[in-house]
């Protein structure tokens, strides 16, 4: 027997497939395949394009035809031509195919709480479990323009001050730093970008206007499971490119010498430091760049 890494790949693929029922005929009890419930599922979640469903999913375009055959052929979908792309199809639910759905949106969770249930470290569990889904996932990773009041902003901003406040020696206190409702992070003064994973929020950035040609970067936040893989920067490429559409000449950002990999990744994407420009009580690094 061998204990080398690829053996424990493979052995972390054999268990999953087997746990989710991947090779089951019937997957979760509901008279159908994985193939033709993860469409299904898709449609249930918003996806509507065809060729938008069938690249999520990776599947050719003979697979996901007959999958999606079989669904209308059970009453549960219906497809039509996009009204704006007549060469494209959408797909949508019928009544039952709604039932269908929301039959296994309980079994999925009930299966995934009983995952949970089994682990005598549940949180442990789920942190690997994030870091697999986000290393498979990472080329799907989208980044989004988002209220930053909306509930997955809030989510990454307030695991961002949790952590904030578990790294500085004093805690972080988000009422005492500037702008702490980002009010100023909106078109066409700023914009809040969202990194999704999956429906998941798992990074963020701010870029807070004044409508004149100076601005900040604010909010710099990638999930542990998601770190490594180039996320950071790629949120700061697009709020640089979204300062730019703004006419925004300058941008500026601090941080503590409390996160030593944000700073590295500042001086190694053309930031350069320059002194202090506001009087926040939680910064000592200051840096600039010009676009």
């Amino acid at each position: 027997m061998t204990y080398d890494p690829v053996s424990r790949v493979r052995r972390f693929n054999r268990a999953v497939t087997s746990e989710v029922g991947a090779l089951d005929t019937s997957f979760l009890g509901r008279g159908r395949p994985l193939g033709a419930a993860r469409v299904l599922n898709s449609i249930g979640r918003g996806q509507s394009d065809v060729a938008v469903i069938r690249d999520y999913l990776g599947l050719d375009s003979g697979l996901m035809s007959r999958l999606l055959r079989s669904l209308e052929e059970e009453g549960l979908i219906e497809t039509v031509p996009n009204p704006q792309d007549a060469r494209r199809r959408v797909a949508r639910l019928t009544e039952t195919g709604c039932s269908e759905f929301q039959a296994y949106e309980a079994l999925s969770n009930a299966q995934a709480k009983s995952f949970l249930a089994r682990h005598r470290c549940p949180d442990e569990l789920l942190r690997a479990m994030d870091i697999v889904a986000s290393s498979l996932r990472r080329e799907q990773i989208l980044l989004e323009e988002k209220d930053p009041q909306h509930e997955d902003a809030g989510y990454c901003l307030n695991e961002y001050y949790g952590e904030l406040a578990r790294r500085f020696e004093k805690g972080f206190d988000v009422s005492l730093s500037r702008d702490p409702d980002a009010k100023d992070m909106f078109r066409p003064r700023g914009a809040f970008l969202v990194a999704m994973s999956d429906g998941l929020p798992i990074g963020c950035v701010g870029l807070k206007g004044n409508g004149g040609e100076v601005g900040e970067i604010k909010r710099l936040w990638v999930a542990p499971s998601a770190r490594g893989f180039g996320l950071a920067t790629r949120l700061m490429t697009a709020a640089e490119n979204i300062a730019r559409e703004l006419s925004i000449k300058l941008l500026r950002l601090d941080t503590n010498s409390a996160l030593p990999e944000a700073t590295q990744l500042y001086r190694g994407t053309g930031w350069r430091e320059i002194g202090r420009f506001n009087d926040d009580p939680y910064p000592d690094t200051f840096f600039e760049k010009r676009l």
